[in-house]
């Protein structure tokens, strides 16, 4: 990548010699991501059983995923009835390892933030929740302040992606996410107005920044530190 790492693992590897590069490198996982299609039980169910273990010796709290692509041989009613198998049947296994299912808007239905709620939704389950990805909403079209509210407490973990205003002109409304953005601060997310929504909902969760090189990741945590600074004199 731009970073000049692989930045993914395979959960073939033993997770614990995963956790012992972290910790020598002084690394704390706040996540996990384990994309995978949950209208196919039969590929996502135990993906994401793996996944579950897998996070919990990293010591990470969440596992993220979407929806991913819908097959083209079931039916509007069966979208919904597949993932709701799935999310259940690993829920059962998220619930004895503590490690929450975080919902991020990367796909056709997460996109918009009613579809978003509606598969955090499917499962009534405190551990169902939701990985908001500001780059990926905006670039979908969401009116992510909006989107932020709405979500409120099923908010668990967020990607804190800014989108450039050349990128946003050239793909907005024609994408569903994107990997990297830029910078926090470089781009044109109001970021003032997204920790205040935060804070108006009791977030004390962890902002991931997703950018594409260590320069633009000490710019983004430069400038959330600043934001979030002057929040906190302000309430002060």
């Amino acid at each position: 990548s731009e970073a000049g790492y692989y930045h993914s693992v395979s959960m073939e590897e033993d997770p614990h010699f995963i956790k012992d590069i972290l910790d020598r490198h002084g690394v704390k996982a706040s996540a996990l991501s384990a994309h995978c299609p949950l209208m196919r039980p039969e590929v996502s169910v135990m993906y994401l059983q793996r996944a579950i273990q897998f996070a919990a010796v990293l010591g990470a709290p969440v596992v993220n995923t979407d929806e991913s692509y819908r097959p083209t041989w079931i039916t509007d009613d069966e979208v919904w009835l597949l993932m709701r198998y799935t999310l259940k049947t690993v829920l059962r296994v998220a619930e004895r390892y503590g490690i929450a299912i975080g919902i991020e808007p990367h796909q056709e239905i997460s996109k918009t933030t009613d579809g978003l709620l509606k598969i955090a939704g499917l499962v009534d389950h405190p551990l169902l929740r939701i990985n908001y990805d500001t780059g990926n909403a905006y670039l979908a079209g969401a009116d992510i302040y909006e989107a932020l509210d709405r979500i409120g407490s099923k908010l668990v973990h967020m990607h804190a992606k800014d989108i450039s205003f050349e990128h946003a002109e050239a793909e907005r409304g024609k994408v569903t996410g994107t990997p990297v953005g830029c910078a926090c601060g470089d781009g044109v997310i109001d970021w003032a107005r997204v920790i205040a929504i935060l804070r108006k909902h009791n977030f004390n969760g962890v902002l991931s920044v997703e950018c594409g090189t260590p320069e633009q990741a000490e710019r983004s945590l430069r400038h959330l530190n600043s934001v979030l600074a002057a929040q906190t004199a302000a309430a002060g």
